[in-house]
C-alpha cells in the first residue's frame, strides 16, 4: 500500500517509514495504517510549531542577556540552547539557519565563559573538553538514526533497535554503535543473528541486512567475537 510520506519528516514519521511493509521489524511484513500516519504528522507538525515559538523566545532571553548575569544564569541559557538545538533534528521539514543561529549563540556563550576563567589551565581543559565532546555530539546527530535513538522520547522501542539497525544505512549503524558498549553491542548481535535465522528459514533474503552483523562484531574484543 503506497502511503503518502513527506520528504523531510520528523522522528515518529521517519520511524513508521521505517517500520512500513519491513518484514524485520515482523514477519508477515507490517502496514503502517494511513491513520497511524496522520496522527504522527500531526504530531510532528505541532512539535515544530512549539519548537518555532520556543526558539523565537530562547533567541530573545540569549540577545538580552544583561552583561553581568551570572554564571548559573548562563550556564542554565547555554543548556536550554543546547537542548533546542538537539531538538530540531527530530522535527519535519528543514532546520538548518535555525540550527546555524543556536550554534552561534552557544559559541558567544562559550566565549565569555572562556574569558572569564582566565588562565587558570584545568578550567580552560575542562572547557576545550567539553567543546570537543560538543562538537562530536552535534556531528552524530547529523544522522537520522542517531538523532531518533537519543530522542528523550525516542520513537525506537527497546525491542525495536535490532531491526532497526539492520535496516539503516551502513554509515548510521557505524555511527550508532558509538552508543552502546561491547555488550550491548554483543546482545545486539545475537538478537540480530536469531531474527535474520528466522526470517533466512521464512525463504526471505537476508544478505543485505547481514552486513550489519559485521559491523557489530567488529566493534567487540576476540574473546567476546568467539563467545558469539
Amino acid at each position: 500500500m503506497e502511503l503518502p510520506f513527506t520528504h523531510k519528516p520528523g522522528r515518529r514519521e521517519r520511524h513508521l517509514r521505517r517500520r512500513h511493509e519491513n518484514p524485520l521489524f515482523a514477519w508477515p511484513a507490517p502496514e503502517v495504517s494511513p491513520e497511524a500516519l496522520l496522527a504522527a504528522q500531526k504530531a510532528d507538525h505541532e512539535e515544530m510549531e512549539a519548537f518555532r515559538e520556543s526558539f523565537r523566545a530562547l533567541v530573545r532571553r540569549a540577545v538580552e542577556l544583561p552583561p553581568d548575569a551570572g554564571s548559573e544564569i548562563v550556564l542554565e541559557l547555554k543548556e536550554s540552547l543546547e537542548r533546542q538545538y538537539e531538538q530540531s533534528f527530530g522535527l519535519p521539514e528543514d532546520h538548518a539557519r535555525e540550527r546555524e543561529a543556536l550554534r552561534k549563540l552557544i559559541d558567544l556563550i562559550m566565549r565569555a565563559i572562556r574569558k572569564a576563567a582566565g588562565a587558570d589551565p584545568l578550567a580552560r581543559q575542562e572547557l576545550a573538553d567539553e567543546e570537543a565532546a560538543r562538537q562530536i555530539h552535534f556531528r552524530l546527530l547529523e544522522h537520522p538514526l542517531i538523532a531518533d535513538l537519543l530522542h528523550p522520547q525516542s520513537p525506537i522501542a527497546p525491542d525495536e533497535l535490532a531491526p532497526t539497525l539492520l535496516d539503516a544505512p551502513l554509515d548510521e549503524v557505524a555511527a550508532a554503535l558509538d552508543l552502546f558498549d561491547p555488550e550491548q553491542i554483543a546482545q545486539l548481535a545475537d538478537r540480530s543473528a536469531r531474527l535474520l535465522e528466522n526470517l533466512a528459514a521464512s525463504g526471505l533474503d537476508v544478505a543485505q541486512p547481514g552486513q550489519r552483523i559485521a559491523l557489530f562484531l567488529a566493534r567487540l574484543d576476540p574473546e567476546m567475537t568467539r563467545r558469539h
